[in-house]
């Protein structure tokens, strides 16, 4: 897609998402919000800053949220609205960086230039425009890296435990996620955060 393309989608994406939300778990659908909480948990205004090189990112944070005792985040979603409005996506809590990946099924490995995880990250997979993820891995569900080596390792669903079998090769994209457990009524802050159009 020409650059000037992906900064357009990404300026008429911003206009769909002026409000960020916290979510314990992965959804399509913005499910999994969390709710209550004294201070009450709210969804919070951002500003986007404009678009450069085919990405976009916040500007004016840190934005504090309020999380009730009793709550995980692990996603930040996006609204049109403060209250119900239209759900423009989410993305794993952190701001780590993204990277493409390809996955072999004869291999159980994925191949993820420039990450260099190490064992024990957790992560999440997602597909791109066209990509389909390999068999045996789904969106939004976080996983463990395993057999680490540079740019190329395997996912486990537990820590330390054994390879998933891929049973067809597939791509997407892979990215670290930084979960956050509150075990009484706290705050957490969106510090920054990054759209790319690919």
């Amino acid at each position: 897609m020409p650059l000037a393309n992906q900064n357009a989608l990404l300026t008429d994406w911003a206009a769909t998402a002026p409000y960020a939300s916290l979510h314990s778990a992965w959804s399509a659908t913005g499910a999994n919000e969390l709710t209550g909480g004294s201070p009450a948990y709210a969804r919070q205004a951002v500003t986007w800053g404009s678009p450069a090189g085919g990405a976009m990112s916040l500007s004016g944070a840190p934005y504090t949220f309020n999380c009730p005792a009793s709550s995980t985040v692990a996603w930040v979603g996006y609204w049109s609205a403060v209250t119900s409005g239209t759900f423009a996506g989410m993305f794993p809590a952190g701001n780590f960086t993204a990277f493409t990946f390809t996955a072999p099924s004869s291999t159980d490995t994925l191949f993820a230039p420039g990450s260099a995880y190490s064992n024990g990250t957790t992560v999440v997979v997602l597909p791109t425009a066209g990509s389909v993820l390999p068999t045996g891995l789904a969106e939004g569900t976080i996983y463990y890296v395993i057999s680490a080596s540079s740019d190329s390792f395997e996912l486990s669903t537990t820590l330390g435990g054994s390879a998933i079998n891929l049973t067809a090769d597939g791509s997407g994209l892979v990215q670290q996620i930084a979960s956050q457990s509150f075990v009484s009524q706290s705050t957490t802050s969106l510090s920054g955060g990054t759209v790319t159009a690919v």
